[in-house]
């Protein structure tokens, strides 16, 4: 069974936040299956919803904690589902990838992502699967925490829009064959400048 998280700050003022994309990318995951999340977990702290992909079964995980406070309920589906860390994908923004392009990866630091972070103290290892979703640098001399909570302008939606479902490709192709994934992410390119 594989698990794949999306981390997110919870609540309708972060929704459509650059923070909140790898929640964007469970959600298309979990509409192309009519599937709904559900607070069924609650131990976990976590709305859940199951899909399969290539025949295999896929937990979606969407933290109802902040993001830096991540790691409890990441650990906690892990357990639920008894789940290895080898089946984890955790989906997340990441400021240092332009904005519009992927990039997969097992193992690496947190690049500075409180997320992150917090999910490699819970687990006590950074041997998980990483899709990292680009939102770019902030403006000028803007603050990233300010930055990352900001919702995408007009122009910017329609390419996130475009890259979560490329994100979401990439996760089922994840499922099945990693190494594959991994080239697929790299190969994603922004549709616009």
């Amino acid at each position: 069974m594989k698990v794949v998280v999306g981390l997110r700050n919870p609540g309708a003022d972060y929704e459509g936040s650059r923070h909140n994309i790898g929640a964007e990318v469970l959600a298309e995951l979990a509409r192309r299956q009519g599937e709904r999340f559900k607070a069924k977990m609650m131990r976990t702290r976590s709305e859940v919803a199951e899909i399969r992909v290539g025949g295999e079964k896929v937990v979606l995980a969407a933290p109802m904690s902040y993001m830096n406070e991540s790691g409890g309920p990441v650990s906690a589906v892990l357990r639920s589902v008894k789940a290895d860390i080898a089946d984890l994908l955790v989906i997340h923004d990441d400021i240092d990838l332009d904005f519009g392009r992927l990039r997969l990866q097992v193992g690496g630091g947190s690049g500075g992502h409180n997320g992150i972070r917090s999910v490699e103290r819970s687990l006590a290892s950074r041997d998980f699967s990483r899709l990292k979703v680009g939102v770019g640098r902030p403006p000028g001399r803007q603050d990233p925490a300010e930055f990352v909570l900001r919702r995408f302008g007009p122009k910017e939606r329609s390419e996130a829009d475009l890259l979560v479902i490329d994100a979401a490709d990439v996760v089922e192709r994840w499922v099945t064959d990693p190494p594959r994934a991994q080239e697929l992410a790299a190969h994603r390119r922004p549709t616009s400048s």
